[in-house]
């Protein structure tokens, strides 16, 4: 049922996200050509249009990581906090496959955001006698990381791309489970949503630098103190995430106020 529920969220989400991602990319491209012509043309009115240009890119990326927000919450909300909510969980699905459903496209959804904006400021500022030297400096830079780390260098990639995923996975269950709490309530329940995702926020914080000026993992030195920090944050991450993920999934279960 879990791939069902996951095919459902990626398509009904994807009718957003992916014409979405399609405009920035080719506002970007768009870019590229008025970031040459702010550089060489003397025209008022092509220098105006170059300005319009990179006033709408900037507006498409804030679009994007503003729409992978809304569609993250709203879906949750609407799916399981609202109306729909009495339909969903009469289908034969578990909460739990239920909430990671929505975890695991939210994630999905902001890694590729990332990774379009990413895409897209490369696409801004490509020049090939720059993207070469680029990429000779890339080359160059893994060739010391491969001949001094040997093996660490590709296993400081790996943590470091689970750190990401479940640093998103977390940050997205910390919406899902100010959002159970808050509508666990009568009335309010935006508001309180709001309160304790800042509650949530505030906490995490807190949490965070103490543990930051707790650590001492550089005392290893070298590679192990770069490991050890990795898997310190992946770990705390992760704590984090199981701690939100119960909270949603109990909220669901036992203490659900549907509107």
């Amino acid at each position: 049922m879990l791939r069902k529920l996951l095919k459902h969220e990626f398509r009904a989400t994807g009718r957003i996200m992916g014409p979405l991602y399609l405009v920035v990319l080719a506002i970007s491209l768009l870019g590229n050509g008025s970031v040459r012509i702010l550089q060489s043309s003397n025209s008022r009115t092509l220098q105006i249009l170059g300005g319009i240009v990179l006033f709408l890119y900037g507006l498409g990326v804030a679009a994007v990581f503003v729409m992978t927000l809304v569609v993250m919450v709203r879906r949750f909300r609407t799916n399981l906090l609202g109306d729909e909510g009495y339909v969903m969980f009469t289908l034969p699905a578990t909460v739990h496959q239920h909430v990671w459903s929505k975890i695991l496209v939210s994630t999905v959804w902001t890694i590729a955001s990332v990774a379009v904006v990413c895409l897209s400021m490369l696409a801004i500022t490509f020049n090939v006698k720059y993207v070469n030297a680029l990429f000779r400096q890339m080359r160059d830079l893994l060739s010391q990381i491969t001949a001094y780390y040997a093996i660490n260098g590709a296993a400081f990639l790996a943590e470091s791309l689970l750190l990401v995923f479940v640093s998103c996975a977390a940050g997205c269950l910390m919406f899902y489970a100010a959002m159970a709490v808050g509508h666990s309530f009568a009335g309010h329940k935006t508001l309180l949503s709001v309160v304790f995702f800042f509650a949530f926020f505030i906490a995490l914080q807190f949490l965070g630098l103490t543990s930051a000026f707790s650590f001492d993992g550089f005392s290893f030195g070298g590679a192990p103190a770069v490991h050890a920090f990795l898997w310190l944050c992946i770990g705390e991450a992760a704590a984090v995430a199981a701690v939100f993920y119960v909270v949603t999934t109990q909220m669901l279960k036992k203490h659900l106020n549907l509107e």
